[in-house]
């Protein structure tokens, strides 16, 4: 009995006396050590894949304004309380026009009937219910387009068949997308009835990329869809052949009016500046053909991994870090947008910002949009990185998606650039599912923006200052 009893005073003790040596190592730890350490539990350590492997198969695919996306909010307000962290609310903003999919089905009649793969671009009016029949006009380029006169498509399906090139900062895509967002109210405009787009990818697949489209208030509004790049390149060849080709198209997408959609907001509180942000976004929205594990379910679990992997550390860093998870990016940062205007009297207290919509990584170089790109806690950030083979950028960084409301703010920000080469691949497509992440790549990302934010957090660097006559940041 005396030594049992003895043996029960002891463990409180120990268990004591390791709490005081885990913060006396904590204490003996310099920032630069706590993020190699991060690295290396990113690196090697299942959180991100767990965290996207959950979002994909509980929710699914997640349309913005839709339940799916309400039930995905849900989801990553259960997670961040979950995870223990000290503040987890959720701020819900309008949408005027929610959007579903309907029927979509194409076809060639004349002169060489075949099918044709074809998607609803986000936001298309619908045809006819019986669907509507003409001869097409192709166009391979987007400025072809553009220099047909007024009237020239009159009772026509225009067909633009112009590739997007494959780069690894994905700089093919700001090229292709314009005809994708303004395509239809420019053919519309020269009187065509229906409006086609060769899929912005970099794909050959039998698979057709959805994408937003935008219509105007000075033109009418077509049924508007993109083909699969080889059902693109098909109409081509028939077009080519010199005879009229006739294209039958059904969609039957809805427009549900009003709807609500939502941001997820979670913070771990900085331990001496808890006014001072540093800020983390990701979007939790994605279209409806596959399960948005590429687009953005990869930053939603790059971001939620890399704060979890704070979180656990001995000692908080000095600094807040603030994750967002943004609603209905998709049709036009909306849920960026949203946010930047309620948050519009705080920015001051922003730090920097960064966010991951650009598939599973892995990063290869590390951009800052900052006043003095020399100042002295970036070196540190950048050697931090560079332990994880990622080039320091130069300062042209404007951050991306949901954190460019922000910038437009005057809010500091880097670009933690992923590797784009096969992003395009699967993007808005049905194979946009968990299959096509490589743990490894999404784990390099995950250590990537551990790095950052820790020592964006932790160390006193000033963002927003220039520097002084020797270079030192004022």
């Amino acid at each position: 009995m005396v030594a049992r009893h003895f043996i029960n005073v002891l463990l409180p003790i120990a268990t004591i006396l390791g709490v005081v040596a885990n913060a006396a190592a904590a204490d003996a730890a310099s920032p630069d050590q706590q993020a190699a350490e991060l690295a290396r539990k990113a690196v090697a350590g299942p959180t991100a894949m767990d965290i996207l492997t959950s979002l994909t198969t509980e929710v699914g695919p997640r349309l913005a304004g839709s339940e799916a996306e309400k039930r995905a909010a849900a989801w990553a307000r259960k997670y961040f309380e979950r995870t223990g962290f000290d503040k987890v609310w959720i701020e819900s903003f309008p949408i005027e026009h929610g959007w579903a999919r309907g029927v979509e089905k194409a076809e060639v009649t004349s002169p060489s009937p075949q099918p044709l793969i074809v998607t609803a671009l986000g936001g298309s009016v619908s045809t006819p219910p019986e669907g509507l029949e003409a001869e097409i006009v192709v166009f391979k380029t987007y400025a072809a387009l553009l220099a047909a006169p007024t009237n020239s498509l009159k009772g026509k399906i225009a067909v633009v068949t112009a590739p997007m090139t494959r780069a690894q900062d994905g700089s093919g895509y700001g090229v292709a997308v314009h005809a994708r967002g303004a395509g239809p109210s420019d053919a519309a405009r020269r009187g065509a009835i229906a409006f086609l787009l060769r899929s912005v990818g970099t794909d050959n697949h039998r698979v057709p990329h959805t994408g937003g489209t935008h219509y105007v208030d000075d033109a009418p509004r077509i049924p508007a869809a993109a083909l699969s790049v080889p059902d693109a390149e098909q109409l081509e060849r028939l077009a080519d052949l010199g005879g009229p080709v006739r294209v039958k198209l059904v969609l039957t997408p809805r427009d549900l009016g009003a709807v609500t959609s939502q941001n997820v907001i979670a913070e771990l509180k900085g331990r001496d500046k808890p006014d001072e942000i540093v800020l983390l976004g990701a979007h939790l929205d994605s279209w409806d053909l596959g399960t948005g594990a590429i687009d953005d379910g990869a930053g939603v679990a790059i971001v939620s991994a890399a704060a979890q992997l704070i979180h656990d550390l001995p000692q908080r860093p000095r600094r807040t870090i603030r994750i967002v998870l943004y609603g209905s990016e998709e049709p036009g940062l909306l849920g960026g947008k949203a946010y930047a205007l309620a948050h519009k009297s705080e920015l001051d207290r922003y730090v920097i910002v960064a966010e991951p919509d650009a598939g599973q990584g892995p990063v290869y170089k590390f951009y800052t949009g900052v006043v003095n790109p020399h100042e002295p806690t970036l070196a540190r950030i950048r050697a931090a990185l560079a332990s994880l083979k990622i080039a320091a950028g130069d300062n042209s960084s404007h951050g991306s998606s949901d954190v460019e409301p922000l910038v437009d703010g005057h809010v500091p920000a880097v670009t933690l650039a992923m590797d784009m080469t096969d992003y395009f691949d699967l993007h808005h497509t049905p194979d946009d599912t968990l299959d096509k992440v490589k743990p490894e790549r999404l784990n390099q990302s995950t250590a990537a923006y551990a790095v950052f934010a820790y020592l964006a957090a932790e160390l006193d660097g000033d963002y927003r200052a220039p520097a002084t006559a020797s270079g030192a940041t004022k």
